[in-house]
């Protein structure tokens, strides 16, 4: 292929993803966690390796969910050092320590340009994504339909109340990875796909304590 064609045709890509930056209040499918299930192909020890921090994060997780009175049947863990374009939010079964969902989740655009690699920020206006631990809220119907108040529990999260960095659902957030394509950005919220958030919900809602949420890197 002609390398001009080439380069145009990516230039029309970063910016077909720039229009498509969210502009949420800020701004899927299961997954199998059986290893051997996985293609045995050149992504096999990648695919190890985020398993391996998920189970440190997961570990983690369970010390402070018995600390502070959380639910301990669950947690949200959000890996953003996996691209946009696949599957990054998982629901963790803490007792089974096993991964009953995972799909898609955008991250901030830190700025008015789309950006394909998250930047984080805990200041205000920023619309970056704030990396840490959140106690997921009370429910309610926003200008993107249901969404989640999130409490940022750390320093690096602390403003996240404050910044309506909340979880939601958003018509550019598809089901299914689009990798290595990134996935449209948001303004600092973890957006989800509508289909993922209504599972999400099911989680939730039913929930007689808080779920904790982790945005890990």
């Amino acid at each position: 292929m002609n390398k001009n064609i080439k380069t145009s045709n990516s230039i029309v890509f970063i910016i077909l993803f720039a229009f498509n930056i969210s502009i949420t209040a800020c701004s899927s499918s299961p997954i199998n966690n059986n290893i051997s299930q996985k293609n045995n192909d050149s992504s096999y020890k990648y695919v190890n390796e985020e398993l391996e921090k998920l189970i440190v994060y997961a570990d983690k997780a369970k010390k402070y969910i018995a600390a502070h009175n959380y639910a301990n049947n669950i947690c949200f863990l959000i890996d953003m050092s996996i691209s946009s374009g696949k599957n990054r939010f998982f629901v963790y079964d803490i007792n089974k320590d096993s991964i009953l969902l995972s799909g898609l989740v955008a991250h901030g655009a830190c700025g008015d340009f789309f950006s394909a690699d998250p930047t984080f920020s805990n200041v205000p206006n920023s619309k970056c994504s704030s990396l840490g631990r959140y106690k997921i809220g009370g429910k309610y119907s926003g200008n993107y339909g249901t969404a989640y108040k999130l409490y940022g529990l750390d320093e690096s999260n602390s403003n996240a109340f404050n910044r309506v960095i909340v979880l939601h659902g958003y018509g550019c957030v598809p089901d299914e990875e689009p990798y290595p394509n990134p996935v449209c950005n948001s303004l600092g919220c973890p957006m989800v796909s509508f289909n993922f958030l209504k599972k999400l919900s099911a989680y939730i809602d039913r929930s007689n304590k808080p779920i904790l949420l982790w945005m890990f890197k």
